[in-house]
């Protein structure tokens, strides 16, 4: 709403929806260091302090993410007398039809939209896809929607130095440029409001973004920046991102490869975000793993189970230990790095699709979830992995097809019946099994269903997307026929009279 030439603020937002403020204010010397601005927001009993940010040119704004419906007031908090004691009303109206709010915990080791609709995280990695060409941005987008594979994607604040990654981007997240030097005092707004576009852009495909905040792969020195600057920029990016929705907290990709940074220091960072953003949104951090060691299990990565980390973010190739990693932190488990579908030179970057889908089954039947990642070689170096574009892999459909099954069914946690060795199962004991099969292609199997209860059983080819509703009902011990080949599962349901 329009209040005079200058103040603007939103008069009606839907729950967890956007609400904004701008207000004039001062813009010589540093805005950015030198004025404090806040504002309070109330609706009946609750307040909550909500930190602003300068956006350059004598603006500051304050935004907030309403999550009750009715009448909020809001007082701004300045140290500028121009900025403080500035006062208004919103509504908060009921969310529209694909706003589910913000993703949460739930069930412990599972998650759900704020609305309780559970959500399960079938993500992608695409690193730097925000700081390319503008062209190259819209296709990802496109590829993205066209897909429908994905729901999260992991991203970078900062830009990437590494293989196939050697282009300079158009903007920082910091006033300078490589040539020149970064102003560490002074962050560049026309970056923020970009990237804000490219985070709503994702809202607008039902995308979580999964924003990581540091890494290693630098040549700019944004992964050696002082404390200071790093508290800065942590509380920067909090105020400016965190009333969107979509937000997950990544603090690093890889955090055990920035030598210069001790775990007191993610720690540290952890506990920042805890205490600014408002709305709690997930928290995790990514590992590495140093060269010449098998990594059987978790030896020296960051201890999730630490009170701010609300999920692990875990690099491995490996989903047997997802069961052990859940025992271990009572969180859930992201496998967000298991390699990637694709043909690199590098080992990470070449398994196969078939490769790729068996490990988004498995974690899935053994209570976790796995992230995407496609390395194929192109004659411009596009690859989706890091700059986004076109999809070129057979995974992306079967990966749309296991969501589709994953959602149509209840999270799913390991079961305690012995289905064997071979075949991890999840579901909910007596009720609902997921039986994955993977490489093996067993002609028959014994299944030891509980006794008393009726099942019906459907066949399912994970490489072709078929499903095949198996004749007849099912209980107790009793034999199914399969085809022999890989790839193959069973969806077993409970019939209730």
């Amino acid at each position: 709403m329009k209040m005079d030439q200058e103040i603007y603020f939103t008069d009606k937002t839907e729950r967890w929806g956007k609400f904004e403020l701008c207000l004039p204010g001062p813009s010589d010397g540093n805005p950015y260091t030198d004025v404090i601005f806040a504002a309070k927001f109330a609706c009946e009993h609750r307040v909550i302090q909500v930190d602003g940010y300068y956006d350059g040119e004598g603006r500051y704004f304050v935004r907030f993410m309403p999550d009750q419906i009715g009448t909020w007031h809001f007082e701004t908090v300045s140290n500028v007398k121009e900025l403080t004691g500035v006062s208004g009303v919103f509504q908060c109206t009921e969310p529209g039809p694909v706003n589910r709010g913000p993703v949460k915990v739930d069930q412990r080791f599972h998650f759900a939209y704020a609305d309780g609709t559970p959500f399960y995280p079938f993500g992608t990695t695409s690193y730097v896809w925000n700081h390319q060409d503008e062209p190259l941005q819209e296709l990802t987008l496109q590829s993205l929607a066209e897909s429908g594979a994905f729901n999260k994607i992991r991203m970078c604040v900062f830009p990437k130095h590494y293989d196939y990654n050697l282009k300079e981007p158009a903007l920082f997240p910091f006033d300078g440029n490589i040539e020149t030097g970064f102003h560490y005092t002074v962050f560049n707004p026309a970056y923020w409001r970009h990237l804000e576009q490219r985070i709503e852009n994702l809202q607008a495909l039902g995308i979580e973004a999964d924003l990581i905040l540091f890494h290693p792969y630098d040549r700019w020195g944004f992964s050696t920046m002082s404390p200071e600057t790093d508290d800065f920029y942590l509380k920067y990016a909090i105020a400016r991102l965190s009333a969107y929705r979509n937000i997950w907290w990544s603090l690093a990709n890889e955090y055990d490869l920035m030598k210069d940074k001790s775990t007191s220091d993610w720690d540290r960072f952890f506990r920042i975000i805890q205490e600014k953003d408002p709305y709690q949104h997930l928290r995790s951090i990514h590992n590495w793993h140093h060269p010449g060691i098998h990594y059987r299990s978790n030896a020296h990565w960051y201890d999730h189970g630490k009170p701010w980390v609300t999920h692990a973010s875990i690099q491995h190739h490996d989903l047997y230990f997802v069961q052990e990693w859940r025992e271990q932190y009572g969180k859930p488990i992201v496998v967000d790095e298991c390699r990637y579908e694709g043909n690199l030179n590098h080992g990470w970057g070449n398994i196969t699709a078939e490769r790729m889908v068996e490990c988004y089954w498995e974690g899935l039947v053994r209570g976790g979830y796995v992230t995407h990642g496609e390395t194929y070689l192109h004659d411009e170096e596009i690859i989706w992995w890091s700059h986004g574009g076109k999809l070129h892999g057979e995974s992306p459909t079967r990966i749309l097809f296991l969501r589709q099954i994953a959602e149509e069914g209840p999270p799913l946690n390991p079961v305690q019946a012995d289905f064997s060795w071979d075949a991890p199962t999840g579901g909910v004991d007596g009720e609902y099994y997921l039986v994955y099969f993977g490489s093996s292609r067993p002609a028959y199997r014994i299944l030891p269903l509980p006794e008393g209860t009726d099942f019906t059983i459907e066949l399912i080819d994970t490489w072709e997307m078929t499903i095949t509703p198996l004749p007849g009902q099912f209980t107790g011990a009793c034999r199914v026929e399969l085809p022999g080949k890989p790839y193959q599962a069973l969806r077993i349901k409970a019939i209730h009279q």
